[in-house]
């Protein structure tokens, strides 16, 4: 699955394959799945609050104090590694923009991480099995 976003007025792709969680494990020496699940609990608190409130920064310190940011950071990078090979390491890529709504972007690539929780091949049985 795939998604392009456009951040700071740059086209970001985004994409998650069947290597995205090895190349995070690579990259951060932690588990994509323990580490995605971690996100969900903020996920849910951003939803809740709304895109209105996150526009108008109307977030308090009591919010903010359970959003592990670096994690959200993390998990977009390899997220946007995996469709484009050439970006670099994930302080430099950052660095290349001016401004980078992680408050914003969450929301829009909530799908595509939970494509790579969820799958579409349905297992078969072996003919030797008993049903």
């Amino acid at each position: 699955m795939e998604k392009t976003l456009t951040i700071d007025d740059k086209q970001v792709t985004f994409k998650s394959t069947g290597s995205t969680v090895l190349r995070y494990k690579s990259q951060f020496g932690k588990d994509f799945f323990a580490d995605l699940m971690k996100m969900f609990p903020a996920m849910k608190m951003i939803e809740k609050l709304g895109k209105e409130s996150i526009e108008n920064k109307d977030i308090d310190y009591e919010t903010l104090q359970y959003i592990d940011f670096e994690l959200f950071y993390n998990i977009i990078w390899v997220l946007a590694k995996t469709a484009d090979k050439n970006i670099p390491e994930p302080m430099e890529w950052l660095d290349g923009f001016e401004e980078f709504p992680i408050m914003e972007i969450l929301p829009e690539l909530q799908e595509l991480m939970m494509h790579s929780l969820q799958g579409k091949k349905k297992t078969q049985r072996h003919p030797a099995e008993k049903k």
